[in-house]
């Protein structure tokens, strides 16, 4: 959820690291920091609470030469943001220096037996422990190599944490650690680079190599050595990166949300193309993350997410039951692995994750695998934890997605979903594919178009939008596989815009939340021409018949509620496992357009990482 880079090489560190962190400002933060040696050997620290400008404008007049140093953006966790607490962290003697993402659970323990060593701390965060417990055994040990302290005074910590860290009695010499959250390795021509996204390094190197739980690197301008931390070697081979920097940037628009938005149509088709030929209705069984055996052997589905990724999978238990009739249990990550929950080799467990690196989402997985499930992983980013860690893995294909407030991967997770189903219940039924005159099939072809004929009301939902920019609360109604979608519209206008907003079955609006509606409430009602049509109308009647603010999403060619709400949208009809796709379109680019009027960050909501890496 934090942003590290590091650089040794022969450019300047601090402009290549700053630049790096700015294109990990997506992931949200509220300090940040730099650490640069310079070629006379001083060490030069500079720390800020609140944005990367913060920091800019104090480095004014600074000069920070030396090309080696690494640099944070810090999201609080242990302490207040502050400067104090900012990273980068350093020991004692103010020679090592430590930038640190995730938590080390057992730090009070580590940090009462250096207080009982005389050591004092100067900020209230787990991250300064490390530098201290590195410094106290450098003091104790001083003849031992620095990289035997940094493996066995490493091994002592529990927790989830990547760091980075130097000792300028050590220079040009990086060392990372990884247990949990993403660290990645970049080589370039007599440099290399470290940071805890990809998107950082794009524009000087596409060679990486994604760090595993459990490896300490050691990094130089031109070796790369990874080992456990008993020191035991490890082979760690390079990758080519497909995805180049230009991919991340906004491309003409005012916001990456916007422009993330957008892309949904081409990266839905992508998604959808890498799994099913349109052509046959051929399954590739390897980019469908399970094979067509183990999908007969198993005779329950549990599916384990956190947040959007949440929703995305109630939408997938609908699908699963309704296609495949496979029953299917939804869980939030953060509460699976502490129910004992009933699993086992007759169960398949599904983590969905954008990042793929969601802390809770791995440790169910992980509670899964104990009790001897197999796992597939539904993911946006193929060298994540996650997609190392599952039996097999079912790619989204979104592309990276800046803005923190998930679109482009919600909808790419919905449309692998539906594949997913469909895929399982032609395992089951011992076939390869769908028909070619499979209704599916040809829903799947018109989607794209679809996407877009639905972005095109962007006009429309603006002007709605100008009518909540002054609400104090927002009801979302929908019923079956469109209340998944009504929790996901409430979710994003809340995340960006700050406004309480409420997603409810709208079967279950008289058993409370009507108590809420008057001539003040904006209600947005999902009405999509499906078999429940005639059941959500009746209950939108009754938002009506107590003056609530009625804003219907429809299908074209409605009549009935059009008829009765303030105002409505039409969206195309498609196939009914793919609706949802369509709906929650217009939703997101209410809360943009809500979000916007208020003057709320977009992108960078507050209080909010966008992949959230601790429990």
């Amino acid at each position: 959820m934090c942003g590290i880079v590091g650089y040794v090489g022969a450019q300047q560190a601090a402009s290549l690291v700053i630049e790096g962190l700015k294109k990990l400002e997506y992931r949200g933060y509220d300090s940040a920091g730099i650490a640069v040696l310079g070629p006379d050997g001083a060490l030069h620290v500079a720390r800020a609470e609140g944005k990367l400008g913060n920091l800019t404008r104090k480095l004014v007049g600074q000069e920070l030469p030396g090309t080696f140093g690494l640099g944070h953006t810090r999201w609080a966790t242990h302490g207040r943001p502050s400067e104090e607490n900012a990273h980068p962290h350093r020991d004692a003697s103010g020679r090592i220096v430590v930038i640190h993402n995730g938590i080390i659970e057992n730090f009070l323990e580590l940090k009462n037996e250096l207080r009982e060593e005389g050591v004092v701390f100067t900020s209230e965060t787990d991250t300064e422990v490390v530098a201290q417990l590195l410094g106290a055994a450098v003091r104790r040990e001083p003849g031992t190599p620095f990289r035997e302290i940094v493996k066995r005074e490493l091994a002592r910590l529990r927790g989830m944490f990547a760091l980075v860290l130097f000792s300028s009695t050590e220079p040009r010499v990086l060392y990372a650690a990884k247990n949990g959250p993403p660290l990645v390795y970049g080589k370039g021509e007599g440099e290399a680079f470290l940071a805890s996204d990809a998107l950082a390094l794009l524009s000087h190197t596409r060679d990486l190599v994604f760090l595993e739980d459990g490896d300490l690197a050691r990094v130089t301008a031109e070796t790369f050595e990874v080992t456990d931390l008993s020191g035991r070697p490890l082979d760690r081979p390079l990758k080519r990166a497909t995805w180049d920097a230009v991919s991340a940037e906004k491309g003409g628009f005012p916001h990456f949300m916007a422009k993330e938005i957008a892309e949904q149509p081409t990266v839905v088709v992508e998604t959808v193309g890498h799994k099913i030929s349109l052509e046959t209705g051929e399954f590739s069984e390897d980019a469908m993350g399970v094979s067509r055996e183990l999908l007969r052997s198993v005779s329950r589905l549990h599916l384990v997410a956190c947040g959007t990724s949440w929703h995305a999978a109630l939408v997938g238990k609908f699908l699963l039951e309704e296609i495949a009739r496979i029953p299917t249990e939804v869980d939030y990550a953060s509460e699976f692995r502490y129910r004992s929950p009933l699993v086992g080799p007759e169960t398949l467990v599904v983590g969905i994750s954008q990042s793929g690196e969601t802390a809770d989402t791995v440790g169910a997985l992980q509670e899964a695998v104990r009790q001897g499930s197999r796992t597939v992983g539904v993911v946006n980013v193929p060298g994540s934890a996650i997609a190392r860690m599952v039996d097999g893995v079912l790619a989204t294909h979104a592309g990276p997605e800046v803005g923190v407030a998930s679109t482009k991967a919600f909808t790419t997770q919905l449309a692998a979903l539906v594949l997913f189903a469909a895929y399982a219940k032609a395992c089951r039924e011992g076939r390869s594919g769908l028909a070619a005159d499979d209704p599916l099939l040809a829903g799947l072809a018109h989607l794209p178009l679809a996407m877009q004929q639905t972005l095109a009301l962007d006009g429309a939902i603006e002007k709605i939008a100008a009518k909540l920019v002054n609400a104090r609360d927002v009801l979302f109604l929908g019923r079956g596989i469109h209340y998944p979608i009504a929790l996901e519209g409430a979710l994003k206008l809340k995340e960006i815009s700050y406004l309480h907003a409420e997603g409810y079955p709208a079967g279950e609006m008289k058993h409370g939340p009507i108590a809420l509606i008057d001539s003040n409430l904006p209600v947005i009602g999902l009405a999509p021409g499906d078999a429940l049509y005639e059941k959500v109308s009746s209950n939108l009647r009754e938002v009506k018949a107590r003056d609530g603010i009625l804003y219907a999403l429809v299908t074209e060619g409605d009549q009935e509620v059009s008829s009765f709400a303030d105002a409505s949208l039409a969206i195309p009809k498609i196939h009914p496992a793919l609706q949802p796709i369509l709906s929650v379109l217009p939703l997101q680019l209410l809360a943009y357009h809500v979000a916007r009027k208020r003057g709320c960050d977009v992108d960078q909501p507050r209080n909010l990482a966008k992949s959230v890496t601790v429990e």
